[in-house]
């Protein structure tokens, strides 16, 4: 009995202490944010057709629609194409700035309006990857995913350093930020424009009032008490997401394997060969005839699919295993991106298998990253003096970090 109260209290003190995998979560973040922002940068020039006025969707079949299942969308506030080019470009602004990780807990909710107004105005619009965006979406409000890796992360550094010398520091452009967003859920709000299901604008207010309770508690009490308790409770809900967003792609791959077990060409071996052959799934015809031309090839790659996707959720009990498994998922979406035409979809899938990637690898690949982005500026700031070639002599250089 005292083995499993010390354990108990261990399990408590892991959740409670610290929010859980924040390498992980960054990498979620930058993922689906990434995904997001270049497809709406790509869809630019077919923005009308595929979300706005121009669609074959309608505004009356999305008000219809929208009206029975209750779906959240600020895209239908208003009619017009001045409000559809307002909404779209603070989508590409939000999923900008998450990836960057400014000011991240309401770039977050932001980026979560942006994508479930795009998603719910056009709901045919997609290749199986929205689904998964239009849910992480959701997920991600729930973490503390600029722990690592993200502009806050340095701004907090930063101002830890400051408060260890003994200045003060003060945070404007936060509650300036909390004030404007506050204000215009209080106009739509008393408006009526918050129709349909209560679940988002309830979240919206949830987390509003919470950020005002985290900054009041911080202002107040410095770190005391009010501050811990709200420390504990951020941790708990974080860490309560993170949980779900690894139950979700189990979810997905379980489904996905154990769906195709029951079809007849997933049986067979053969149902790899199709898609291949399929126009719109063709961007390399070249390519894709390669591959379907052995017989062999398609039958592995037919049933590996099947094996790794039914197999995944039971190796995350075996790490070596897991991170096996987890390299060929990457490497087939990656695959599935240049061979299928699908690249959205693939990056949206890879953002997912993120979540189990083992942290010394992310310190090691962020380690590099940041090796190769210092390399980069100390060449952008090194002095070029007219007429040498080659090397720059070591005063120069001296001259060129100072600078």
């Amino acid at each position: 009995m005292n083995r499993f109260s010390l354990a108990v209290s261990r399990g408590i003190a892991r959740v409670t202490e610290a929010a859980l995998g924040p390498h992980q979560t960054a990498v979620v973040r930058i993922g689906f944010s990434a995904t997001w922002l270049l497809f709406l940068l790509r869809e630019i020039p077919h923005r009308q057709e595929l979300y706005g006025p121009d669609g074959p969707w309608s505004r009356d079949l999305a008000e219809q629609l929208i009206g029975s299942n209750g779906a959240f969308t600020v895209a239908m506030w208003f009619d017009g194409r001045v409000w559809f080019e307002i909404v779209y470009a603070l989508a590409i602004l939000t999923s900008a700035l998450l990836l960057l990780g400014w000011r991240t807990r309401a770039m977050s909710v932001l980026f979560m309006v942006g994508v479930l107004s795009l998603q719910n105005r056009s709901v045919f619009m997609g290749d199986g990857g929205d689904n998964v965006l239009h849910l992480m979406s959701i997920y991600l409000v729930f973490t503390r995913c600029a722990q690592v890796w993200s502009l806050d992360a340095r701004r907090s550094a930063r101002d830890r350093a400051a408060r260890g010398r003994g200045e003060r520091v003060t945070d404007r452009t936060g509650p300036a930020l909390w004030g404007v967003l506050g204000g215009v859920l209080l106009a739509v709000t008393l408006v009526g424009r918050m129709q349909g299901d209560w679940l988002i604008p309830a979240l919206l207010w949830t987390v509003w009032a919470a950020q005002a309770l985290w900054w009041l508690a911080g202002r107040r009490a410095g770190s005391g008490e009010p501050r811990i308790v709200l420390d504990v409770v951020a941790n708990v809900v974080h860490n309560g997401a993170l949980l779900v967003i690894m139950a979700e792609a189990c979810l997905i791959y379980a489904a996905a394997g154990w769906y195709k077990i029951q079809g007849s060409r997933w049986q067979d071996g053969t149902a790899v060969y199709y898609p291949l052959h399929l126009e719109s799934f063709s961007p390399w015809p070249a390519l894709a005839g390669l591959l379907s031309a052995s017989g062999t090839l398609v039958m592995l790659v037919t049933y590996g699919t099947v094996l790794v996707q039914v197999a995944f959720p039971f190796t995350l009990f075996n790490r070596r295993v897991k991170n096996v498994l987890l390299a060929v998922m990457i490497v087939e979406h990656a695959a599935i991106a240049v061979v299928l035409g699908l690249p959205f979809f693939s990056l949206a899938m890879i953002a997912v298998d993120a979540v189990f990637l083992p942290t010394s690898f992310l310190r090691r690949l962020g380690g590099r990253a940041a090796r190769a982005r210092d390399r980069v500026l100390r060449r952008a700031e090194r002095p070029r003096v007219p007429g040498q070639r080659g090397h720059e002599s070591a005063e120069a250089t001296h001259v060129g970090f100072g600078a």
